[in-house]
């Protein structure tokens, strides 16, 4: 998503327009699942290839588009419903619409575990909201020993309004899980994790009013800026995080029979 690959930028309109034209348009884009109102797609590469391009679309009946936008903001809540992070945190803000932030995740056993620091920008549009976010680097968060630091190349989601209390989410990711990765891996994401994360997601969504009203229900930075107390973070602490710098480990020998249970529901 950077420009030209080398500086650090706060998305502008164009980058929100250019966005939401990749989730909304089905050009180029390979149907490699649908399912129980669960579509994911995948775009442009060999399948081989780590480095795919996925979007996945979910109908989110009975959860307005406002109420899904601040379950994707409320890191107080993800540690409630996403079972596949280990840690989560904001670093800094950089305008009332961006910050800067940190996000590990657990892999599927044998793989080791992934961690991003990405630059987040977000959209409210009418009705419609946009989130997304690229990678940094940040001086005071390097890489950690027990983590493969990934890189995110664009990742966002667009939730578009759908009538009355109920919403549309698009997630689309391309990602660098620095790895040479085994094929099974790659095919899994489009089969099994990417519908599952997004049912996950709109499960939070039906449960977040009721756990909202008893957690600090006032309390919306991304809503309300006055309310955020995060250090001030200047563009010029970060630079691009380019995958080529990172370490690049060969899992491609890892057999797929070494998956636990867990990691097989849908």
């Amino acid at each position: 998503m950077s420009r030209g690959g080398e500086m650090v930028y706060i998305p502008d309109d164009s980058d929100f327009s250019s966005f939401r034209d990749q989730c909304e348009s089905l050009e180029g884009w390979h149907c490699r699942y649908n399912k129980a109102g669960v579509t994911v797609w995948s775009q442009g590469q060999e399948e081989s290839c780590t480095v795919q391009k996925i979007k996945t679309r979910i109908s989110c009946k009975d959860v307005p588009a406002e109420t899904l936008y601040d379950v994707l903001h409320d890191t107080s809540y993800r540690k409630k419903w996403d079972s596949n992070m280990i840690e989560t945190y904001d670093i800094g803000r950089l305008t009332v619409n961006a910050d800067v932030g940190y996000y590990s995740w657990k892999c599927p056993s044998p793989l080791k575990n992934r961690d991003f620091v990405t630059l987040r920008s977000w959209l409210p549009l009418g009705n419609d909201y946009m989130i997304i976010n690229y990678s940094v680097k940040h001086p005071k968060y390097p890489p950690r020993k027990d983590f493969v630091r990934a890189v995110s190349l664009q990742t966002g989601y667009l939730i578009k309004a759908n009538g009355d209390g109920a919403c549309v989410l698009y997630y689309l990711t391309q990602v660098d899980p620095r790895g040479s990765l085994p094929k099974w891996v790659v095919n899994r994401v489009s089969q099994f994790v990417a519908p599952k994360a997004m049912k996950k997601i709109y499960k939070a969504g039906l449960k977040y009013p009721e756990w909202k009203r008893r957690h600090d229900p006032e309390y919306k930075p991304w809503v309300y800026p006055e309310q955020n107390t995060l250090p001030s973070v200047s563009l010029a602490e970060l630079s691009v995080q380019h995958a080529d710098s990172l370490e690049n480990i060969d899992e491609t020998g890892l057999p797929e029979d070494h998956l636990s249970a867990s990691d097989h529901e849908a």
